[in-house]
């Protein structure tokens, strides 16, 4: 495991130590008992067409003008194919979209957080921040004392960290950010005396989400993590220049800049986490709507997943996204490990004619969680996947772009925990231009990476395929 691990904690220091035990003996007792399954994965024509939901700034639109607003996403292009995957997002639920928004793909670290501390600046009324991890360090530090600088100027400020995630940073560094006045929540602690009644080990909250006044939110794979710091692009210079030496920055990941009406929907996701987990100090007055209440074209639709709900709605809205391809399906993943259905669905877009490709880690923090992706390597590549591997930085982002015409950005993995154990937050952003933009970036990417055939993959050496099995046995916990 990599020290420096985005999603994965840090080496601890030795007074939280036996909170670490804590928490890993309640997860193995976890682990032998049992675990959670996921939904069955259901032809598409069995489940009758739900409504779709179109709203603006000012409310739910109907009539002509939802219309209007569905055949303007129809004018970009593929309109066949926009037309059937809407319908498949009404076959896992209501189609509950938002129309006129902004969106704006960030790669990496220091465009994301050169976005962040921009529109954090800029912040009159409140700053709403939850992150998997918070650190005291690098980027992370920059971002505390902004937002400091924001509460002593009166904007409330607020924010949600994961117990588990942020494990190694100090308690000292939180109690400053409260000390300064900002409203700080610890989702549940790893020591059940910190806050009663709000206690589950496994039930973390890895969702990334910023949202500043009503103007504009921040969501994707990306932690307030000093490993953020540069960008993948000087990873692979260093490489060049080193021969391929790993360094401490360099990760690859996305994030996804949002204005427009899915802004207060976003602040709401916030603001239903702080309720359920009994936060102290308030969130400030619910800002005004925006001045500009519509400045874009896309339509974006928010799946917030919760392991208490009876089905996790991302993993629902995929597979039956992928079970309803037609051309491409191009995924780019940090934690590969979904499952023998998923991957099945994967092979049978394939085998029908979909072209089905994968950029996956060629190294990982998790050397688990890489092998038991890996074990599904020769059922991918027989059925006719392609699969990527990258190499020269670390593959971080959560997104995939089917058909062209449905995109999603988030912080959900394909894996178990992310399915059945974490709170997740992902957005689908509908509509040929949008998708244009990620199969660009999926393209980029893929240039990045080494290609896994069939004929390399089966001479791998035994060491490997021992770890595949290892990794197989335990995906269910990874």
């Amino acid at each position: 495991m990599r020290p420096d691990a985005p999603d994965r904690p840090q080496p601890l220091p030795p007074a939280r130590w036996w909170f670490a035990l804590a928490w890993l003996s309640a997860l193995t007792l976890l682990a032998l008992v049992g675990c959670s399954s996921l939904p069955p994965r259901e032809p598409q024509d069995s489940a009758a067409p739900g409504l779709v939901t179109v709203r603006g700034a000012d409310g739910v639109v109907a009539g002509a003008q939802k219309r209007q607003t569905l055949q303007q996403l129809g004018n970009e292009g593929r309109h066949e194919l926009l037309r059937h995957h809407l319908r498949t997002l009404t076959q896992t639920g209501d189609a509950d979209l938002y129309r006129g928004n902004r969106t704006k793909l960030l790669v990496d670290g220091p465009a994301t957080f050169a976005a962040m501390k921009a529109a954090i600046a800029k912040a009159r009324s409140r700053i709403l921040l939850e992150s998997y991890i918070f650190e005291d360090q690098g980027v992370a530090a920059e971002i505390a004392e902004l937002l400091l600088s924001r509460a002593a100027e009166g904007v409330a400020v607020a924010v949600i960290y994961d117990a588990v995630g942020s494990i190694t940073t100090p308690a000292e560094f939180f109690k400053r950010l409260t000390d300064g006045g900002v409203a700080v929540c610890e989702f549940n602690p790893i020591n059940p005396v910190r806050r009663p009644g709000y206690w589950g080990i496994t039930h973390r909250d890895h969702r990334k989400l910023l949202v500043v006044d009503q103007q504009v939110a921040f969501t994707g794979g990306i932690n307030i993590s000093r490993v953020y710091g540069s960008g993948s692009a000087s990873w692979r210079r260093s490489a060049r220049t080193s021969g391929g030496a790993p360094i401490d920055d360099g990760w690859r990941d996305t994030q996804i800049e949002m204005r427009g009406p899915v802004v207060p929907a976003l602040a709401q996701v916030f603001e239903a986490t702080w309720r359920e987990q009994g936060c102290k100090g308030g969130l400030g007055a619910t800002p005004d709507k925006p001045l500009a209440a519509e400045p874009g074209d896309r339509v974006v639709k928010i799946l917030a997943s919760d392991p208490r709900d009876e089905t996790n709605r991302i993993y629902t809205a995929l597979i039956a996204a992928i079970d309803a391809a037609q051309v491409e399906v191009h995924i780019s993943m940090a934690y590969f490990a979904p499952g023998q259905v998923f991957v099945q669905a994967l092979c049978d877009a394939a085998r029908r004619g979909v072209s089905v490709e994968l950029v996956l880690p060629g190294r990982s923090d998790s050397s688990l969680v890489l092998h038991a992706g890996r074990s599904y390597y020769t059922q991918l590549l027989q059925a006719g996947v392609k699969i990527h591997e990258m190499d020269l930085a670390v593959m971080h982002a959560k997104t995939a772009v089917i058909d062209g015409v449905f995109s999603t950005v988030g912080s959900s993995n394909l894996d178990w925990i992310s399915f059945v154990a974490n709170n997740e937050l992902n957005v689908i952003v509908l509509g040929e231009e949008f998708g244009g933009e990620m199969n660009a970036l999926f393209e980029r990417d893929r240039k990045d990476s080494r290609a896994v055939t069939l004929e390399a993959w089966e001479r791998r050496g035994l060491g490997g395929r021992l770890m595949e099995g290892v990794g197989r046995m335990l995906e269910r916990w990874l």
